[in-house]
């Protein structure tokens, strides 16, 4: 009975391929981050990491319109608007750098662990400073054994 293994082994191998992220396309490179227009302003907004997803809440007052949401200074993807109050959700899978690679967010199929988000910046045009946002990192929460079960 060699041939349901056989299907076994490529139906698996099928869905690896199918499922995975392509981590390089150069066609997607972007701008390198601009790092003279990086400065300390920051503006309330939280930035939460949920699996491969971020969630972001515009705690301020002030409204953001066709912008540039940078990740760690190298990731980088186009936002149409975040308006005050207002809370979107973006998939990491849609940032990009200079070379085409894509941010690599993890998930079920991941080829490589997960980057962590630690910096997230809004350039609000093209020439124009950066404003830095909170990222609240995601803690992992550690059970101490009870004491006599380690």
């Amino acid at each position: 009975m060699r041939i349901p293994f056989h299907l076994t082994f490529v139906a698996y191998a099928l869905a690896l391929t199918g499922c995975g992220q392509q981590i390089n396309d150069p066609q997607l490179a972007t701008e390198p981050y601009p790092l003279d227009r990086h400065t300390t302003n920051t503006v309330d907004i939280q930035v939460f990491r949920d699996g491969t997803k971020l969630e972001i809440i515009n705690a301020s007052a002030h409204s953001f319109s066709n912008f540039d949401l940078w990740i760690n200074q190298r990731y980088v993807r186009h936002v149409d608007a975040l308006r005050a109050g207002e809370s979107i959700t973006l998939s990491l899978w849609d940032f990009h750098d200079e070379f085409g690679d894509t941010f690599s967010a993890g998930g079920f199929f991941r080829a490589f662990d997960p980057m962590p988000v630690r910096m997230v910046e809004i350039q609000p045009a093209a020439g124009h400073d950066m404003l830095g946002l909170i990222a609240i990192r995601a803690e992992e929460v550690r059970v101490k054994p009870e004491p006599g079960r380690e």
